[in-house]
């Protein structure tokens, strides 16, 4: 199809209309265990998301397209209705918005893994054991002291093994790939171009991991670092500007706080449990069109391959989702921004289920949330990007098309 979908969305989209919430367990889809054949979702005890599909339409999401592994990055800007082939944003960016860095335009930042090596050079955990936010806070305030020439140099923490590096000068350029190999018995990779603009800029990264590896030699964890996502911040359009909505963000993890700041919405408090969620959800309930509610857990769970802790993750998001349905929102979007089963203990390119419940919403049949019966649902397979424009359909936000 070669119709602008997203010009025909911007070009109906109204400023009056119901309230949307879109509530994205992340990493949610899985694969069948192979002793029951149900997968994490399905193995969940989740009445209320049940209760929400019966009630509503329900489908599959493509995050990207078929085939392809989405980064949690891509697959957001996907959900928030932006192309993510077009607006292809860096996990560093993402990041050190998400902790409220002064990011400027022309910044390079790094996203930053503490890794454990072995005396070879060789990577023996990616994540340094999840080591404790404050142990990070002890390392990057470490880092932060080394300089570069001709640049300004901050490391910051962000939570557990994960930290940011930002560079701020004259000629630097992003889009340089990883360092970190995804894997684990390898050594991590070496800083490479792909374009000669990028040059200046690894001779400084090259220089900055010398200098870390000298520092965190004899720690016994966390003793190196490995560079994703090294981008440049460039200035979006936003979802107001867009599909005229004001919208908020509730979310406790920097980097989705980091793509929802970066497409203008606001961020509001960090929330994850029900209880809180519901709180702050009712509190900013008459200030804003729009709602992001993001919820960890079903993703760190996958990503540890520990399927028993993904399904007890989805159990306390349905708890969310009972006390998010109970606030009333006009149009109740429920799916996740990718799937990561913990089979694979990695993000997948699997379609992920989604559900809407709305005044409007055909009611297809569907008993459960799970894969298999979203499957069958009337929504169909479509791609995530879509998924804006129904929310706003159903919100009576969108005109129509023609005469």
């Amino acid at each position: 199809m070669n119709t602008n979908i997203n010009g025909l969305v911007e070009g109906a989209a109204k400023d009056t209309g119901g309230k949307i919430v879109l509530l994205v367990a992340d990493g949610l889809g899985g694969l069948p265990h192979r002793d029951t054949g149900l997968t994490e979702l399905e193995t969940a005890k989740t009445p209320a998301l049940d209760a929400l599909a019966r009630d509503g339409s329900c489908g599959l999401h493509l995050p990207i397209a078929q085939g392809i592994t989405p980064g949690s990055g891509p697959a957001h800007m996907a959900l928030f209705g932006y192309d993510p082939v077009r607006y292809q944003i860096g996990r560093g960016v993402l990041e050190a918005l998400g902790i409220d860095f002064d990011l400027r335009c022309g910044d390079v930042a790094i996203r930053v893994n503490f890794a454990t090596v072995d005396p070879e050079g060789l990577i023996t955990d990616r994540r340094a054991g999840r080591i404790p936010t404050e142990k990070c806070e002890e390392l990057t305030a470490k880092l932060d002291t080394i300089q570069l020439p001709m640049v300004e140099v901050f490391v910051r923490p962000v939570k557990e093994h994960r930290a940011v590096i930002v560079l701020r000068g004259p000629g630097l350029a992003g889009g340089l790939p990883d360092t970190d190999p995804q894997a684990t018995g390898v050594p991590p990779l070496p800083i490479e171009i792909t374009d000669p603009a990028q040059e200046k800029t690894a001779e400084l990264l090259r220089a900055f991991l010398g200098a870390a590896d000298e520092i965190l030699k004899d720690e016994p964890a966390a003793n190196a670092i490995t560079m994703r996502g090294i981008d440049a911040l460039e200035e979006l359009p936003t979802v107001k500007e867009r599909f005229r909505i004001r919208a908020a963000a509730l979310a406790g993890y920097p980097m989705y706080r980091g793509v929802a700041g970066l497409v203008g919405m606001d961020v509001l408090e960090k929330v994850e449990g029900p209880e809180e969620v519901e709180r702050a959800l009712r509190a900013a309930y008459d200030d804003y069109d729009f709602f992001f509610i993001h919820f960890k857990k079903t993703d760190s769970t996958g990503e540890d391959g520990d399927f028993e802790a993904k399904v007890a993750a989805t159990e306390a998001f349905d708890k969310v989702a009972e006390r998010v349905a109970g606030v009333g929102p006009d149009v109740l979007l429920v799916t996740g921004d990718h799937s990561t089963p913990s089979m694979l203990a990695s993000h997948s390119w699997h379609p992920v289920p989604v559900l809407i419940k709305a005044a409007s919403a055909r009611v297809d049949g569907t008993t459960s949330f799970g894969e298999s019966q979203c499957g069958t649902g009337s929504l169909g397979t479509v791609r995530a990007m879509d998924l804006m424009a129904l929310m706003l359909a159903h919100a009576g936000r969108l005109g129509k098309f023609g005469a």
